[in-house]
């Protein structure tokens, strides 16, 4: 057997000079409508990313001793109950919590990480939580089936409103609990000055929350310690978003408030003895981790920590806003092409690496359509989970909003509005973005080969004939 090279095993080596080398799939060709096939490039790793190799072979190689963790008593339960642990306290260092007072509890992602904030938190009815307009659906509706929530406005070019949140804070003075900010925009990639959010919150008294789902991957993320004022109360991240697709995201925090009341789901694993008329929850953080964990995904989000880690944020940083730049130089060269958020390549670094456009005269749903058909590249286009915002980007008018219900009622999603969206991982590359600007020439220039039919139920269009078999490429059977 070929012993894999030195960068391969173990996440030992990792680098920006050796990173698509270590990418699950970085070689595979996908299908074109002119029946040739070509390497897929992926441009949408704000939704999803590929597995980085050494967390696939941390994985592999943790499969010999998997086991239950916490109540075995074989050794390989011993050896898996270590790791999951070690999982933990990784996941504690690599956000920067102090874990004598803060827990990391483990679930499916950021979404339930949210949701389940959003039920432990102790909230009357007129208890106020501050979100955003530009926040991903999940951290703007967890929360308003439990408090009265009030969202900052975004100025004309999509930043947050600090002056709003401002108001927000001395307009509910006394009954605001949280403030919940992304730290970086799934939408057009602005990076929210979240440890000045926070001071402002602490002074007013409340708690902050940063969904980071879109930052972790990207920036070093440091939630300082407790008692710096601009500390960050809780953080949720997503491993599928870090190279560690897997099924396990984490929510950060202190253990007080987890200490506090019930879990928000019962059963196996949250408990130390129960009776027929009582019960005595367990510690942290098996009280929050009802059932059988994804041990598998802890080790697997571990690993990817360790090795973004490795590679080293601010240089993923530095790499990113170098594409980001590049392709902000060229697309402000196509006319027809309008970007949303930062357009000067200047100001690349101020935002994580995610470029939203249109393109004059067509629909989201086309341009997206040819990019994938006769460019083998995959982005993503709609309106992402935050459809306030993107309503808000794309001057909406209330009428407008309605008449687009009346459509989704009666079954038609074709005439949505929404953008193209083009996000970047560590490990695209120029030739890459080069590419991608050479078929966006072409779409604005009518050069294209396709004839393209829209199906009104979902919106999307396919090219006539071209039908591909998924089978041919992958299959369970």
């Amino acid at each position: 057997m070929t012993t894999p090279p030195a960068a391969v095993q173990n996440g030992r080596c990792l680098s920006l000079a050796n990173i698509r080398q270590n990418v699950v799939g970085i070689d595979a060709h996908v299908p074109l409508l002119d029946g040739r096939t070509r390497p897929y490039v992926n441009f949408d790793n704000a939704a999803s990313t590929p597995v980085l190799r050494p967390v696939m072979d941390k994985v592999h190689e943790f499969m010999t001793w998997y086991s239950s963790v916490h109540r075995g008593t074989g050794f390989k339960s011993q050896v898996a109950t270590d790791a999951y642990e070690a999982a933990h306290a990784i996941t504690c260092r690599f956000v920067g919590a102090d874990p004598a007072t803060n827990v990391a509890i483990f679930g499916k992602n950021s979404t339930e990480a949210l949701n389940k904030l959003a039920r432990r938190l102790i909230l009357d009815e007129d208890d106020v939580v501050i979100t955003t307009l530009m926040e991903h659906h999940s951290n703007d509706l967890p929360w308003r089936a439990r408090a009265v929530v009030e969202h900052v406005r975004v100025d004309a070019v999509g930043a947050l409103d600090l002056d709003h949140l401002d108001a927000l804070l001395a307009q509910y003075a006394g009954r605001v609990r949280l403030v919940a900010v992304t730290g970086a925009s799934n939408v057009t990639g602005y990076i929210n000055p979240m440890h000045l959010i926070a001071e402002r919150a602490h002074a007013a008294g409340a708690q902050i929350l940063v969904d980071t789902a879109q930052l972790a991957p990207h920036r070093a993320v440091d939630m300082r310690p407790d008692d710096d004022p601009g500390h960050l109360d809780y953080v949720c991240l997503s491993a599928h978003k870090m190279y560690a697709p897997f099924g396990t995201g984490a929510l950060i925090g202190p253990r007080a408030t987890f200490l506090l009341g019930e879990p928000d789901m019962v059963g196996g694993g949250v408990v130390d003895i129960v009776t027929v008329d009582s019960v005595m929850w367990a510690g942290l953080p098996d009280k929050e981790e009802a059932g059988s964990p994804n041990v598998v995904g802890a080790v697997a989000m571990a690993q990817a920590m360790l090795c973004l880690e490795q590679i080293g944020l601010d240089n993923l940083a530095a790499h990113e806003a170098a594409l980001t730049a590049h392709l902000l130089a060229e697309l402000a060269t196509i006319d027809g092409v309008r970007v949303y958020g930062i357009t000067d390549p200047a100001r690349a670094a101020e935002k994580v690496g995610v470029v939203p456009f249109t393109v004059d005269g067509m629909s989201h749903y086309l341009v997206s359509a040819i990019l994938g058909v006769e460019g083998g590249i995959g982005v993503r286009n709609g309106c992402f989970c935050a459809h306030p915002y993107l309503l808000d980007l794309l001057d909406v008018d209330e009428t407008t909003g309605s008449a687009y219900q009346g459509e989704i009622r009666q079954g038609i999603k074709a005439n949505l509005p929404g953008l193209t969206r083009i996000s970047f991982g560590c490990y695209n590359d120029r030739a890459e973005v080069d590419h991608l600007v050479a078929m966006l020439r072409r779409i604005v220039s009518g050069d294209y080969a396709g004839r393209y039919v829209q199906d009104p139920a979902s919106g999307a269009f396919q090219a006539e004939g071209f039908a591909p078999a998924t089978a041919d490429y992958f299959t369970l059977a």
